[in-house]
């Protein structure tokens, strides 16, 4: 019986280890397949928008100074889709063990997430004005807690805890159409919005592993790499020889909507699915359950851009000035004011981004997710008081 149970347990060992390469296998794949697909797919956007002239021009408020195509951001969800459907047909055939199913939550993410890209092409190419932006947001929104997905717990945050679905609706859609906004404001220099969702990318490829949901962990390895293929154009592009190109509104919208998506699907608590106790992220040296620290762990990897457009709005609408007005408020206007350049900012806000992150990964084991917000807040506000001190000693000093 002992040498049967070792057989048996050899037998689950060997079978894991399969499935973990597998994964590891499915994942490398898609995320090569969509960079590959973007080296590809980029340069003809390119001659595309040279052709018919479709550039982002500057002025007083952008920081680049030459015509540049701008639609960049219609290679992100082709390239992800591609290369995920390509992997997952492969590991069907390989195994048999169908891995492709269309649910409701899958309809209406679809549905939505085309919306929103369809919405952001038109804007690249003839300009939609913010508001009808913002109502075809809201609608996009709207079609995920109809679907049955949306925010029902927040687990402690300000003593709540299960809401109802009467809350849970608005809260999601406001959400959504908040971070989807966020990333589209905060893309005003190179690299930076494509840089903030690598990293929030990445963080979710981790959180959807430890909880063995590698469906999701695909279509992230598939973002991932059609975002680096963009981001070389992006940032190391030469203008002079028409190799540099920006994703547009129809790519901070997408990667904004599909965060937005991540971060609603990992924070929702579904007890059905994912039984309290069954799953473990590990957090530096210390394992803690899932339904623990999702909240958390999701809200850590959308804090930059989130309170940037946050801090934004607050100031526009203290100066009484629209609060879709685009200005020179956010923080890499801080950042390029106090005298860095495009590269430096780019470095330093990603930095910030992966400071908050491993010191809210560190608090998350000791402490209570109101305290972390406040702690977080506090921060911002600091760094942001430090900046425009600077600022101001600056412009006092030209004066």
């Amino acid at each position: 019986m002992a040498f049967a149970a070792c057989q048996a347990r050899h037998r689950i060992n060997t079978d894991l280890n399969i499935t973990m390469n597998t994964i590891s296998l499915l994942l490398i794949g898609t995320f090569l397949i969509s960079m590959l697909t973007g080296f590809c797919f980029i340069p003809f956007i390119l001659n595309f928008c040279r052709r018919n002239k479709l550039y982002d021009i500057p002025d007083e408020r952008k920081v680049h100074h030459a015509a540049i195509p701008r639609l960049g951001g219609i290679s992100f969800l082709p390239s992800m889709l591609l290369a995920a459907i390509i992997m997952l047909l492969t590991y069907e055939n390989i195994t048999g063990d169908q891995k492709i199913v269309i649910n409701q939550w899958t309809a209406s993410c679809m549905i939505s997430l085309l919306i929103i890209y369809a919405v952001g092409i038109v804007d690249d190419i003839v300009g939609v004005q913010a508001k009808i932006k913002f109502m075809f947001q809201i609608i996009a929104a709207s079609l995920l807690p109809i679907s049955g997905l949306y925010i029902n717990n927040l687990y402690g945050f300000c003593g709540i805890y299960e809401i109802p679905f009467a809350v849970g609706f608005p809260l999601t859609v406001l959400c959504i159409a908040f971070i989807d906004n966020a990333m589209n404001l905060i893309d005003g220099i190179d690299g930076l919005a494509a840089g903030l969702a690598f990293i929030a990318l990445g963080g979710f490829l981790y959180g959807f592993y430890c909880i063995e949901l590698y469906i999701y962990c695909i279509l992230i390895a598939g973002l991932m790499g059609i975002l680096l293929a963009y981001m070389y154009y992006n940032i190391f592009g030469n203008p002079e020889k028409g190799l540099k190109i920006f994703m547009g509104d129809s790519g901070s919208l997408t990667i904004g909507f599909m965060l937005s998506f991540f971060t609603i699907k990992f924070a929702m608590s579904r007890p059905d699915l994912i039984p309290c106790g069954k799953y473990d992220i590990t957090l530096f040296c210390s394992d803690m359950p899932y339904e623990k620290v999702c909240l958390a762990f999701a809200y850590s990897l959308m804090i930059v851009p989130t309170f940037d457009v946050f801090r934004v709005i607050i100031v526009r609408m203290k100066h009484h000035t629209p609060i879709f007005n685009p200005d020179k408020r956010h923080i890499h206007h801080k950042f390029l004011a106090i005298g860095l350049n495009q590269h430096q900012t780019l470095v330093s806000i990603l930095s910030l981004q992966l400071a908050y992150i491993i010191i809210n990964l560190a608090m998350i084991p000791y402490v209570c997710i109101s305290l972390i917000v406040l702690i977080d807040i506090i921060l911002f506000i600091a760094i942001n008081m430090v900046m425009t001190r600077i600022i101001n000693k600056k412009q006092a000093a030209k004066n």
